[in-house]
């Protein structure tokens, strides 16, 4: 089994799952991979939608990066950059924790349904990072700005 695994069906529908359980965390390789699906399901008549889960007690805990330093991160930018490209509508089904980096990945989705038993937090200024995903601009549009 890999990562991320994508499953086409007859009703138009792929769902792209994580696989690392139970808290899904992520790192470049995962999100070029998601990217990766993405883009393939976008050349694909028989998509018009796309749900994206996981496997686990969690959706997406955070990241989970393997000390590539600048390289490791350009890279998660880029493809996160292509993920948000998608012509195809994306819809979250989020279950357990969506944490700092999960949280972007499912603000990155056109939609988002949550469990009962969800939490969301956007926890990277308490811990001295910086709001990664695009989340300065898609949490905002998501939970509202001030006017």
């Amino acid at each position: 089994m890999t990562d991320v695994t994508v499953e086409t069906g007859d009703d138009l529908v792929a769902v792209v799952e994580l696989h690392r359980p139970p808290e899904n965390y992520f790192d470049a390789v995962l999100v070029e991979a998601l990217a990766g699906a993405y883009e393939r399901l976008d050349g694909d008549d028989a998509c018009r939608a796309i749900v994206l889960c996981s496997e686990g007690r969690h959706f997406c805990a955070g990241a989970r990066l393997g000390g590539g330093g600048v390289d490791e991160t350009a890279r998660l930018y880029a493809a996160a950059v292509r993920m948000f490209a998608a012509q195809t509508p994306v819809v979250a089904a989020v279950q357990g924790a969506a944490v700092g980096g999960g949280l972007g990945l499912a603000l990155s989705a056109d939609f988002r349904v949550a469990a009962p038993e969800s939490r969301f937090s956007a926890n990277f200024s308490r811990l001295g990072f910086h709001h990664g995903f695009g989340m300065t601009v898609t949490l905002p549009a998501v939970a509202g700005g001030q006017a």
